[in-house]
C-alpha cells in the first residue's frame, strides 16, 4: 500500500526542499498535503489520515511541538467521504520532527519515539530517516501495533521538549483542583483525583468519594499535570497511573482500565493501546 505524508513548515522554501528532497530518497511517498504553521497541520491531518507527518518544530501560532499533542488525540474513526456514512479506521501516525535546533532533535531521537530531519535537509541524513522510519513502519504492519505518536513516552517527551522551547513559559504543575461539587467550589488534591473525563464543555473530575466538574479542557490538563502520573489512554480520558487496578478486554478486543476505589471501567482509544503492550 502506498504510504502518504503531509509536510508542515512556515517557510515555502524548506518545504520544497524537503519536499524534492524525498522524491529522490522516496520517490514512492506520496505528499498529500503542504501545511504553513501548525494548526493547518492538525487540519490537514485530521482530513487526510497520513502515515507520516513531517513537523517544523519551530512555527508561529502553533508550533510542531504543540501539534503533534493534537494530532496524538484525533479520533480514532472518522466518516468516509468517499463511501457514505462508514467510519474509516485510522491506526494513526509516525511523527518526524524538522529542525534547525540540535539539540532538541538529538533529545527526541534518543527517546526513540520519533525521527527528525536537521535544516536543510541533506539528502545522505534524510536517507537515514526514511530507513528508519520504513523499518518501524514494516514492524508495526506486522506486528499490528499503533505508532507511538500518542502513547506515555511521546506525551513525556512533548512536555519536555515545550519546557525546553519555552522554559520561562512553562506552565507550574497543578497540585489542586478547583472545581464545582453541588452548589459549592471545592479544592481537590491532584494526588487524589483517579481521572479526568471530558466532554464537549465540561471535565468531569472523579476522586473515590466524589465527583466534580471543571471548565478545563483535557489538552489544558495535559500540558499542567505530570505526565508521569497522568497517562492519557483516550482523547477525552486521563488516568492517575496509581489509581490503575488493571487492564482487561470486552468481548469487541477494547481494552478497558480497572480503577482502584471505582467500579467503572475506563475505555482505551485504539491510539493508546500501546501503553499496555502485552495484555
Amino acid at each position: 500500500m502506498k504510504l502518504r505524508a503531509v509536510i508542515a513548515d512556515d517557510e515555502r522554501l524548506m518545504r520544497e526542499q524537503l519536499r524534492a528532497r524525498l522524491a529522490e530518497v522516496w520517490p514512492e511517498l506520496e505528499i498529500v498535503a503542504e501545511a504553513k504553521n501548525g494548526l493547518e497541520a492538525v487540519e490537514l491531518t485530521r482530513q487526510h489520515r497520513p502515515d507520516i507527518v513531517f513537523l517544523d518544530i519551530r512555527m508561529p501560532g502553533m508550533t510542531g511541538v504543540e501539534a503533534a499533542r493534537q494530532i496524538a488525540v484525533l479520533p480514532d474513526e472518522q466518516p468516509d467521504e468517499q463511501h457514505g456514512d462508514e467510519p474509516e479506521a485510522w491506526p494513526g501516525c509516525e511523527i518526524v520532527f524538522i529542525t534547525a535546533y540540535d539539540q532538541y532533535a538529538v533529545e527526541a531521537f534518543e527517546q526513540g519515539v520519533v525521527d527528525y530531519v536537521l535544516k536543510p535537509a541533506e539528502r545522505e541524513r534524510l536517507q537515514l530517516t526514511v530507513e528508519r522510519i520504513r523499518k518501524r513502519l514494516a514492524q508495526r504492519q506486522a506486528t499490528h501495533e499503533p505508532p507511538p505518536s500518542a502513547g506515555a513516552d511521546m506525551q513525556q517527551l512533548l512536555h519536555k521538549l515545550a519546557s525546553q522551547m519555552n522554559p520561562g513559559g512553562a506552565p507550574q504543575r497543578l497540585k489542586w483542583i478547583q472545581a464545582t461539587v453541588g452548589q459549592s467550589i471545592q479544592m481537590i488534591p491532584v494526588d487524589d483525583v483517579l481521572f479526568f473525563i471530558s466532554d464537549e464543555k465540561y471535565t468531569r473530575v472523579q476522586t473515590a468519594t466524589l465527583e466534580a466538574l471543571i471548565r478545563k479542557p483535557i489538552k489544558e490538563l495535559i500540558d499542567e499535570l505530570d505526565p508521569e502520573q497522568f497517562w492519557q489512554i483516550h482523547r477525552s480520558t486521563l488516568v492517575n497511573t496509581k489509581a490503575i487496578a488493571g487492564v482487561s478486554r470486552d468481548m469487541r478486543g477494547r481494552q478497558l482500565v480497572s480503577v482502584k476505589g471505582h467500579n467503572e471501567k475506563l475505555e482505551v482509544s485504539r491510539s493508546f493501546t500501546g501503553l499496555f503492550k502485552g495484555m
